[in-house]
């Protein structure tokens, strides 16, 4: 039996039943219509044939590290950099069409993964800046250095893109409070809460959890995003009624969060239980649309709010 406190999400043999006859597959090309708000269960080799053509205007990629995993019945195996580089470019190369020509991509990965991403997506996009955030989960090493950050390649199509600066600002404690000559404070405020101070976005991010047993958002996906994380790129990167597309859509994550920001969302899974999955959250986000460590629109250091 689970801890008490432990909130991590399952599904019943009922809720398998009822969203799996939710789940979507594509055997001919499909309209844009017939697509959005969907979760596609089927491999993205498939599936990507069948979609439409310049219809996305953010993409979010986080496939397979190149590394050894389990995702329920699928295996991942480790290879050499030049044949993930050629697995990769299989599914790129067919989703780029489905694009439009002021998308935004970004492309997750690790260290073994990232200089691979990095030459296939310099074959299709610009690349504007390698995001690193701290993965604060997991044990130390004995003999090397305790691998705790993973990357984000942030593209885009064009230089024409959107960038929404100010929906993406840090809310940070001020540790020295600096003041003009009459007292005021300097470029930050007093709040009932403490004195905080709003901080452009940058390329390193330290505030995000990692998605565990005590959190609603958390489910069984070895691999799983906080939705935080998802918040920052979605509010960043897409306008409202924009279409955010996830062809490794894992537990639901980026779809959960493109619903609570009112985006139109796509998201593709091969595994049946994880397309389940995102389907009971995203039946959730309808009742409660709030993003773990984010208030009032804004977004708050690590554990600094409840």
């Amino acid at each position: 039996m689970p801890a008490p406190r432990n909130r991590t999400m399952t599904l019943t043999e009922a809720e398998q039943k009822k969203y799996r006859s939710q789940l979507l597959r594509l055997d001919a090309p499909a309209s844009r219509d017939a697509i959005l708000d969907r979760t596609i269960h089927q491999d993205i080799l498939t599936a990507a044939g069948h979609l439409p053509s310049g219809f996305v205007d953010l993409l979010f990629l986080d496939p397979p590290y190149n590394m050894k995993k389990k995702f329920n019945a699928t295996a991942f195996a480790q290879r050499s950099m030049e044949d993930y580089m050629e697995w990769m470019d299989q599914w790129l190369s067919k989703i780029v069409r489905c694009l439009k020509p002021n998308a935004s991509v970004y492309i997750c990965g690790d260290w073994r993964s990232s200089a691979a991403i990095e030459l296939v997506a310099r074959k299709y996009f610009t690349i504007r800046t390698r995001i690193t955030w701290e993965r604060e989960k997991g044990r130390g090493a004995k003999a090397n250095w305790k691998n705790a950050s993973e990357d984000i390649w942030f593209c885009t199509m064009s230089d024409s893109y959107a960038f929404n600066l100010d929906a993406v600002k840090l809310k940070r404690k001020v540790l020295a409070p600096y003041t003009h000559g009459n007292g005021d404070p300097k470029d930050w405020k007093k709040t009932t809460e403490g004195s905080y101070r709003m901080t452009h976005p940058s390329n390193v991010w330290t505030d995000l959890t990692v998605p565990f047993w005590s959190m609603p958002e958390n489910t069984e996906h070895p691999t799983q995003k906080p939705e935080k994380l998802l918040a920052k790129i979605v509010l960043a990167s897409s306008n409202v009624g924009d279409v955010v597309m996830d062809p490794f859509l894992g537990s639901g994550t980026t779809s959960v969060v493109a619903k609570k920001f009112g985006r139109r969302y796509l998201g593709i899974e091969v595994d049946e239980t994880f397309a389940c999955l995102a389907q009971k959250r995203l039946e959730l986000a309808s009742l409660d649309a709030s993003i773990q460590g984010m208030r009032g629109g804004m977004f708050y250091e690590r554990n600094s709010i409840g």
